[in-house]
């Protein structure tokens, strides 16, 4: 079911609806609406399945070239295809890091090598990846890395801790930023390794949050090992190949992301007048505000779609981040006191309670303006690359 040759798009989007309605039934009903932040732990086997069956079915890197394994789709194709995806309540992706951000990236900046070792293996979801980015003195400031790799012979040997790793307890392998060149400073010297996590040397912890769940992970390198192949564009190269990475990153999946944002903000605001919340003025102003930036946030999307310029992201980043973790605060709001009661059962995720979906949102947004790029970071890059204002002081 790859893009078919002369299919319009409105035949595009009705083949994708007609196929998701069909499949998400039977063994994957249960599957609607599972996964994501904060719920990563839900129905992950069945979520792995339904990911090799849309393969299967050739709904798997549309995006990426058909001579590259991918479905070749159009920019307008890929956004449908998204949007289809997210109304329809298909469960979020466990392979996300590889199809969206690793997959493109060795395809701009691979060898042939390595496209054919790795690509398939993506798509057909028979290997799952992490990033392993941010560091305890390197999160939003990802030239401050100091996790190091050396070359031994024909492999790296790679010594170092990676923090906020996603899904690093279920990956069998992490893209790794690592400083290759040893007295480099900032963004010069490191590489873009990819680095197998089954083997002595690297050891996972998971990050314990305030949703109870543990998505999140530390990741520590003992003397790991990696083929000298396995890294991607030249040695010393790394930050243009992260920086291509975190491009492709914030690409069309946002439009889908955003069709989410809209069933969370129509269910908040139909609790509302339910309960009778949205007659207090304030309610009723914090809710026409989410819906009037929820549609500034889309058009901002359509109108920067596939656009190389500097400050694109970062402007999509501080957009969505603020708006989401603002609409947790609002569900509380409009939850009033009953959104401070959790079950204390001992049946959630943490072991301890249960949260409903509003606490979970109000609790796990905290992160929104952090991870993926800190609001504080995005602000410096549009200051100083896209306004020319100095530069902050840096150690």
């Amino acid at each position: 079911m790859a893009t078919a040759s002369g299919e319009t798009d409105a035949e595009f989007r009705a083949r994708i609806r007609d196929w998701l309605a069909t499949n998400l039934s039977g063994e994957f009903a249960a599957l609607r609406g599972a996964g994501g932040p904060g719920r990563e732990h839900e129905f992950f086997d069945e979520r792995v399945a339904w990911e090799r069956h849309l393969a299967a079915a050739g709904l798997n890197c549309i995006g990426w070239p058909a001579e590259n394994g991918g479905g070749g789709a159009s920019i307008a194709q890929q956004v449908i295809f998204h949007e289809e995806y997210a109304r329809a309540g298909a469960p979020a992706k466990v392979s996300h890091l590889g199809q969206e951000l690793l997959g493109p990236t060795l395809i701009a900046f691979g060898t042939e090598e390595q496209k054919a070792r790795f690509l398939p293996a993506i798509r057909d979801v028979r290997e799952l990846w992490c990033q392993g980015y941010s560091e305890p003195g390197a999160g939003s400031d990802l030239a401050n890395v100091s996790t190091t790799a050396r070359l031994e012979g024909d492999e790296w040997v790679v010594s170092g801790q990676k923090v906020w790793t996603s899904l690093a307890h279920v990956a069998d392998w992490c893209f790794v930023v690592a400083r290759t060149e040893p007295g480099s400073a900032r963004h010069r010297g490191l590489s873009y390794l990819l680095v197998p996590m089954d083997q002595p040397g690297v050891e996972v912890r998971p990050i314990v949050q305030l949703t109870g769940t543990s998505e999140f992970n530390e990741v520590f390198f003992d003397g790991a090992r990696t083929a000298a192949a396995n890294v991607v564009g030249e040695p010393g190269e790394g930050w243009r190949v992260a920086m291509g990475t975190l491009a492709f990153e914030r690409g069309v999946a946002t439009l889908g992301q955003q069709i989410g944002f809209r069933r969370e903000v129509q269910a908040l605001t139909d609790l509302a007048l339910d309960t009778g919340a949205a007659e207090r003025p304030e309610v009723a102003d914090a809710l026409r505000r989410a819906w009037t930036e929820l549609d500034v946030m889309r058009a901002h999307a359509l109108r920067t779609l596939g656009s190389a310029e500097t400050g694109t992201a970062e402007v999509a980043k501080l957009l969505w981040a603020n708006w989401h973790r603002r609409l947790g605060e609002i569900a509380m709001t409009v939850r009033g006191a009953a959104g401070l009661l959790a079950d204390g059962t001992g049946s959630g995720a943490s072991g301890s309670v249960d949260l409903d979906d509003w606490q979970r949102l109000y609790l796990f947004t905290r992160a929104d303006t952090i991870y993926g790029g800190s609001n504080e970071i995005q602000r410096n890059i549009l200051a100083e690359r896209v306004l020319g204002l100095p530069r902050e002081a840096r150690p």
